[in-house]
């Protein structure tokens, strides 16, 4: 492992996780709540990745190479018996090498990127803010453990990213873009015109 690395647990999904954002889970499989009971034990996070080739349970074909730092802000026992939590996403990473423990467990050495700094939203996209602010009024169970910035380009970007029904791989782009102001724009083309945000 070379200096800044850091060894994290793997969580592949379906879903693209973005920095400040909420992740309910319901964990079924022995490996994950093993992983869960570590995490809390040791206040550490997880990484979440984008599936791009298999299914969330089992084995993993292929995952996208940048994710994203997973904190567990709460859990409680489901109706079904099963271990729920809720998460919130914190930093992104790049994925250098991965491997299986012992447990099944993915495991992944990562080189953390660099962590977006506030941005002011600039005048012309204050109307996605109040997209925004309109949608966690109406899932503000989801949003509970979510940081309101709304004043701030790299949060209203991030959370009408994991809101609008984009494809995964589509979300997965704007996860990597750097520039906040990019990714406005490229969701206000969206929100325009319905097309391809990276096109």
């Amino acid at each position: 492992m070379t200096a800044g690395n850091s060894v994290i647990s793997l969580f592949p999904l379906h879903t693209v996780l973005f920095p400040g954002g909420p992740l309910p889970l319901r964990i079924f499989e022995t490996r994950y709540v093993d992983m869960v009971r570590r995490c809390m034990r040791a206040g550490e996070s997880f990484g979440v990745v984008l599936i791009e080739d298999g299914e969330e349970a089992g084995a993993v074909a292929s995952t996208a190479v940048v994710g994203c730092s997973a904190r567990i802000a709460d859990f409680n026992r489901l109706n079904d018996g099963l271990l729920g939590i809720s998460c919130v996403g914190e930093r992104r990473f790049r994925v250098d090498r991965v491997w299986r423990a012992a447990d099944g467990l993915n495991m992944a050495e990562v080189s953390w990127l660099a962590v977006e700094a506030p941005t002011p939203l600039p005048a012309e996209f204050a109307a996605m803010a109040d997209a925004v602010r309109r949608a966690l009024d109406e899932l503000a169970e989801v949003y509970l453990h979510v940081e309101k910035k709304f004043d701030d380009a790299t949060w209203v970007g991030a959370r009408l990213a994991e809101l609008l029904p984009l494809a995964p791989n589509d979300k997965q782009a704007l996860l990597e873009l750097e520039d906040p102001v990019a990714r406005l724009t490229a969701l206000q083309t969206v929100m325009e015109k319905g097309s391809d945000p990276i096109s």
